[in-house]
């Protein structure tokens, strides 16, 4: 059965449906003695015949043996007419992508990739993971955002240098810039210390400015309540800001820190030498055009923290 060919079975199911290896090469685009030819191999690799040959006008009839081959070889042709299919709509996009996030990403680029990528292939299925531990791992995920560059052997590009900001209740601070000195022991709401949050963090201490930390938590939109409840401002990177709505908040005011903090840095990983589905290469290229917008945004926003 080792040279059984898909071939040979869909040359015997054009005789048994057109009733001659005429009409069989007829619709197969062979000549008949091609047919036969391959009915003759099939017939080799089954150890016996699968038509009686009447010869004349007569149509040709399956054997006991040949019915045994057909109905077991219809099923091999569907599945290769399906797994044929199957990889016509991978090349052309649906497939499945997994993909891991962080909470801004989440909420500001990835809804467009989501979106694009399900106008463009409406057949693709995308699953989605957001953590934001101290030291992700890619695993069997497609692609994973990241504020940073991860260890070992992945591959990246840069999409973004996310500028913080200060976030404060309306009348808190004066001016479009706030020198970093004014947050000393001032009450701060922060992120928990993962991510890049410690790095800014370190900035401060470094720039000798040591806000009072007098909430954490990893929700944004939390962290804004608690700014307009007068809990105490918040330095955000400006994708969470921009995310949240707090730039058009009247309870709130986005300042700009002089000096700028070095800024968030956000990464798009996947593992070294994988070679990407076309749906992981589409979403690639629409996430760099994604945040090239926004970049082109925050420059015309925020010029300062940028330079």
């Amino acid at each position: 059965m080792i040279d059984l060919e898909l071939r040979h079975l869909a040359a015997m199911a054009a005789v048994v449906e057109e009733g001659s290896f005429g009409r069989a090469a007829a619709r197969l685009g062979y000549t008949q003695s091609t047919v036969s030819q391959q009915i003759a191999a099939l017939e080799r690799s089954v150890g016996g015949p699968v038509f009686d040959r009447p010869g004349g006008p007569r149509p040709v009839r399956i054997t006991p043996l040949g019915a045994v081959v057909l109905e077991h070889g219809r099923e091999l042709l569907a599945k290769a007419a399906a797994l044929a299919g199957a990889v016509d709509r991978f090349r052309a996009g649906d497939g499945r992508i997994d993909i891991g996030t962080l909470q801004s990403v989440s909420t500001v680029i990835l809804p467009v990739v989501v979106r694009r990528l399900r106008d463009e292939h409406p057949g693709c299925d995308i699953r989605l993971f957001e953590e934001e531990p101290e030291a992700p791992q890619i695993g069997d995920l497609d692609l994973l955002f990241y504020d940073g560059r991860l260890d070992g052997d992945v591959e990246h590009v840069k999409l973004l240098d996310d500028p913080y900001l200060l976030v404060a209740g309306r009348g808190a601070f004066s001016g479009r810039s706030v020198p970093l000195d004014l947050l000393d022991d001032a009450p701060l709401v922060a992120w928990p210390p993962t991510c890049d949050q410690p790095r800014m963090e370190e900035a401060f201490t470094r720039a000798g400015t040591n806000p009072r930390i007098v909430f954490r938590t990893a929700g944004n939109d939390t962290l804004l309540s608690m700014v307009r409840a007068g809990m105490g401002s918040a330095v955000l990177p400006w994708l969470a800001v921009h995310a949240a709505g707090a730039e058009s908040d009247d309870r709130l005011r986005v300042h700009e820190l002089r000096p700028a903090i070095p800024p968030r840095e956000v990464y798009l990983h996947w593992r070294s030498g994988r070679t990407h589905s076309p749906l992981a290469a589409r979403a690639i290229e629409i996430a760099v055009e994604v945040a090239s917008g926004l970049a082109g945004e925050l420059a015309l926003k925020y010029p300062g923290p940028t330079t």
